[in-house]
C-alpha cells in the first residue's frame, strides 16, 4: 500500500460517537492496569494468548478478535480466534487448531504484503483503525467478507494494532473487529479511547509474551542440561539412568495424591504450580552426585567385580590345584609301582583323586554362588569361605600362597548384596555430592528449596539416615516423599545389576516394615497405599510379570 493509501486510511477513523465518560474511561483504565498484572503473573503460554485477547476484547467492547504472532520465516500466524456472537472460539486451549493459513508479510513478488491490513500493520509498526471494512478502501478485505458469506455474520469496524516488545521489535498483531456501544450494543467504530488502550494493552501483552517466552527458553534449556546430567549417568552406568527418571515420576505422583488429601495429618498440605515446578526439577537432581560415582562400583554386579569379574582367576587357581593334584597322584603312582605295590593301593590313590576333585569341584561353584550375592548370607557360608582361602597354590611367580587373597575373602563374605562397607560409603557419598552441587548454585527464589527436597531422600524419619542424620520434624513434606519414592523405584526397579526386580506384593510388605521402623514417613505411606499410587506407578513402569495381587490387609504397617 502507498504512503497516500496510508494517509487516507488515517483519515477514515472517525471518532464512533463521542469519547466514553470519564468514569468509564477511569474503570477500563483500572481494568488494563489489572490485566496487565495478570498477564506477568501467567506461566502457559496458550492461556496468555487467550488472556491477552479476551482482555483486549473486553477494554474495547469488541465483538470479535484475532491476535497473530510473526514466525521466523516472516509471517504471521493465527494463534487466536474468537467471536462472542457466534461462538466461534479457535486455538489456544479449545483443543481446535485454526485452520487459515498464515499471513506472507513479503509477497511472491518479492514486495511487502500492505494489501493486509494485519501485514501491514507488523510492517509498518503502525495502528489500523477501519469503521467499516466494506467500505474501506486499500485494503484486501475479500477473506473476511466470505467468511461473512459462510456465518451470516458481518465484520463492520476493525482496530489492529502492532504488538511491539521492550526492543520495539513487532512479535505480532493484535486485530480487534466490530466495537459495541456500550448501552445500545450496536455495532460501532473503535473510538480514540478505545485505541490508546489497546496499544496500551498490545504494549504491555507483548512484553509479557516476550518475558514468558524467554522464561520458557531459559527453563527449557535449563531442564535440556539436567537432562544431560542424567544422560552422563546414564552412559556411564545402564543401571541407574532409569533410576534418575523414574524417581522423578513416582515423587510427583505421591506429591499430587497428598495434595488432593482433604482429610488426616496431611489435610493442609497443597501445592502452587511454582511448587510443583521446584519439585519436579529437585526430583530430576535427586541424583546428579552419582557423576562423582567410580563406575566400577555403580555397576559392581557380583562381588568380585573390579574392572573385571574376579571370578575367573579363582577359576584358573581350581584348574591349578586340579592339575597339581593330578600331577601329585602321577607321581604317587610311579613310586607305588617302583616299589610294587599292590593295585589296591593304586585304586586307594585313584579314589582319593576322585574326591580331591570332587570337592575342589564344589568349592568352585559355591564360591561362584557366593559370589553372586543376595538378600543374606549365612555365617556358616561366610566360614566356608575363610576355609577355602586358607587352601595352598603356587602362584605365577613360583610362591606359595593362600589360595585367596584377604580382599577377596573380604569380599565374597558381603552378607548381602555385592558392595563392600567402603563401597557402600562411596555409593553414599553421591548424595553429600549431591547436596554440595545444588547449594552452589544460586537458585531464584522459586527454586530456593531444590537443594534441601534432593538431598533429604536417604534421610530416616528416626534419624538414622545420611549424611546429616535429620529427623521427620527436620524434613519438608517433599523430601519425605522423595524418600519413598526412591525407595519403592529401588525396590521394583528391574535393571540393578545385582538383584530382580520385586514385585508389587513383595515390595509394598518391605515398605510396610520400612514405615514400622522408622524409616519413611508414616502418614506418606498411608496415602501411597490409599490412593493406590503404587498401582498407578506399576501400570507405567513395571512388567506386566511383576504386577500381582495386593492385598491391602497384609501390607506391615497399613490400616485400610
Amino acid at each position: 500500500m502507498s504512503g497516500s493509501q496510508a494517509d487516507s486510511m488515517q483519515s477514515q477513523r472517525p471518532a464512533a460517537g463521542s469519547d466514553a465518560a470519564a468514569d468509564d474511561l477511569g474503570h477500563r483504565l483500572e481494568e488494563l492496569n489489572a490485566i496487565g498484572a495478570s498477564l506477568s503473573a501467567e506461566r502457559d503460554i496458550n492461556r496468555l494468548l487467550e488472556s491477552i485477547l479476551a482482555a483486549a476484547k473486553t477494554i474495547t467492547r469488541a465483538d470479535g478478535g484475532t491476535l497473530y504472532r510473526l514466525t521466523e520465516e516472516r509471517t504471521l500466524r493465527f494463534e487466536i480466534v474468537r467471536t462472542t456472537s457466534l461462538k466461534y472460539y479457535l486455538g489456544g486451549t479449545t483443543g481446535s487448531p485454526v485452520p487459515f493459513y498464515p499471513i506472507h508479510l513479503i509477497g511472491k513478488d518479492g514486495k511487502p504484503n500492505h494489501g493486509m491490513v494485519a501485514a501491514y500493520a507488523a510492517l509498518t509498526g503502525q495502528t489500523v483503525n477501519i469503521p467499516d471494512a466494506y467500505t474501506a478502501e486499500g485494503f484486501d478485505f475479500s477473506g473476511t467478507r466470505n467468511f461473512d458469506k459462510k456465518t451470516g455474520y458481518r465484520s463492520t469496524s476493525f482496530l489492529t494494532v502492532p504488538m511491539k516488545n521492550h526492543e520495539n521489535e513487532i512479535i505480532g498483531v493484535l486485530q480487534l473487529i466490530n466495537a459495541t456501544h456500550p448501552k445500545t450494543g450496536a455495532i460501532v467504530a473503535f473510538s480514540p479511547s478505545d485505541q490508546r488502550l489497546a496499544e496500551s494493552l498490545a504494549s504491555q501483552a507483548a512484553i509479557a509474551l516476550t518475558n514468558r517466552m524467554l522464561i520458557n527458553q531459559l527453563e527449557e534449556l535449563f531442564e535440556s542440561f539436567i537432562g544431560l546430567i542424567n544422560m552422563a549417568i546414564d552412559e556411564k552406568s545402564p543401571y541407574t539412568g532409569g533410576h534418575c527418571q523414574r524417581v522423578p515420576a513416582l515423587t510427583m505422583m505421591l506429591a499430587e495424591a497428598v495434595n488432593e488429601t482433604r482429610e488426616g495429618p496431611l489435610a493442609e498440605f497443597s501445592m502452587s504450580d511454582k511448587d510443583r515446578y521446584e519439585l519436579k526439577i529437585a526430583g530430576l537432581l535427586h541424583d546428579c552426585g552419582k557423576v562423582t560415582t567410580p563406575v566400577h562400583v555403580v555397576d559392581k554386579s557380583t562381588k568380585l567385580e573390579t574392572i573385571f569379574d574376579r571370578i575367573h582367576q579363582i577359576d584358573t587357581r581350581f584348574e591349578v590345584l586340579k592339575r597339581d593334584a593330578e600331577i601329585a597322584l602321577l607321581k604317587e603312582k610311579a613310586l607305588l609301582v617302583a616299589r610294587g605295590a599292590p593295585p589296591a593301593e593304586q585304586d586307594a590313590a585313584d579314589a582319593r583323586q576322585r574326591e580331591r576333585l570332587r570337592r575342589l569341584e564344589e568349592d568352585r561353584a559355591f564360591l561362584r554362588a557366593c559370589n553372586i550375592g543376595g538378600e543374606a548370607m549365612k555365617e556358616a557360608d561366610m566360614e566356608r569361605v575363610r576355609l577355602i582361602a586358607r587352601y595352598r597354590w603356587t602362584d605365577i611367580s613360583g610362591h606359595e600362597a593362600n589360595f585367596l587373597s584377604e580382599d577377596e575373602v573380604k569380599n565374597l563374605t558381603i552378607r548381602a548384596g555385592t558392595l563392600t562397607q567402603e563401597e557402600r560409603q562411596v555409593i553414599n557419598h553421591h548424595i553429600v555430592a549431591t547436596i554440595k552441587m545444588l547449594e552452589a548454585l544460586p537458585w531464584p527464589r522459586h527454586l530456593k528449596n531444590v537443594a534441601e527436597y534432593a538431598g533429604g531422600h536417604h534421610e530416616r524419619m528416626d534419624g538414622k539416615g545420611y549424611p546429616r542424620g535429620l529427623k521427620r520434624e527436620q524434613m519438608s513434606v517433599q523430601a519425605r516423599v522423595m524418600g519413598i519414592a526412591d525407595i519403592f523405584e529401588a525396590l521394583t526397579a528391574r535393571d540393578r545389576p545385582y538383584k530382580k526386580g520385586k514385585t508389587l506384593s513383595e515390595s509394598l510388605e518391605i515398605l510396610g516394615k520400612f514405615r514400622l521402623n522408622g524409616h519413611i514417613d508414616p502418614d506418606l505411606f498411608d496415602v501411597f497405599i490409599r490412593r493406590k499410587v503404587y498401582r498407578r506407578y506399576a501400570d507405567l513402569f513395571l512388567d506386566q510379570d511383576q504386577i500381582d495381587e495386593v492385598d491391602e490387609a497384609r501390607i506391615p504397617g497399613y490400616v485400610p
